[in-house]
């Protein structure tokens, strides 16, 4: 039986059992089941791939390894999610509990350990909670193969959070072939 109740949509998970998934809610910050994302100054204006990640309870808190020894919970380091990628929850075997679950147990290990921007980050807290909860029956998520999930599976919030991840990007490019033309060109003149 699947249908809808003032908000919330049902998926089903087995036969016998349904779970209720809840709407994404941006104003008040509420992305259920999904994996979030928001660029990160300097470093994204660079490399517009590479950002801030966290992964949302049943609920829509967000949980983010914001720094080291810290995984914070609805207070999304870098401002608010400007991507998600939403998950189905019936991947999860043990559904909701278990998703909110391996988030937690994630936090767990991530509140003890030190933040390497290169190696053990934001990206991988999430990783370790698809692993722990075995998201679609796997357990090898890492933070490389979740940076290059979310460009064909996430949403954009708006069309102000896409101009905000691409476009000093876009005028980094431009400043650098701008300031490269004239380099050659005061150079023939030279």
């Amino acid at each position: 039986m699947v249908g809808s109740v003032v908000g919330l949509s049902c998926v089903p998970y087995q036969q016998s059992e349904i779970l209720v998934m809840m709407n994404i809610d941006h104003k008040h910050i509420r992305y259920p089941h999904c994996i979030v994302w928001t660029p990160i100054p300097l470093l994204t204006w660079f490399c517009p791939l590479l950002g801030h990640m966290g992964i949302a309870y049943s609920s829509g808190v967000i949980r983010d390894f914001s720094s080291s020894y810290t995984v914070s919970v609805d207070d999304f380091a870098f401002g608010k999610p400007t991507k998600y990628w939403q998950l189905t929850p019936n991947k999860v075997h043990g559904g909701q509990d278990a998703w909110d679950g391996a988030i937690d147990d994630a936090s767990n290990i991530y509140s003890k350990r030190r933040h390497n921007i290169c190696c053990d980050n934001c990206h991988s807290h999430v990783a370790t909670a698809l692993n722990i909860m075995k998201y679609d029956n796997s357990n090898n998520w890492n933070m490389v193969k979740l940076a290059f999930f979310m460009i064909p599976y996430s949403k954009y919030v708006s069309c102000w959070a896409f101009v905000k991840t691409w476009l000093p990007f876009v005028l980094a490019v431009v400043m650098i072939i701008v300031g490269w033309y004239i380099s050659t060109k005061t150079n023939l003149i030279q």
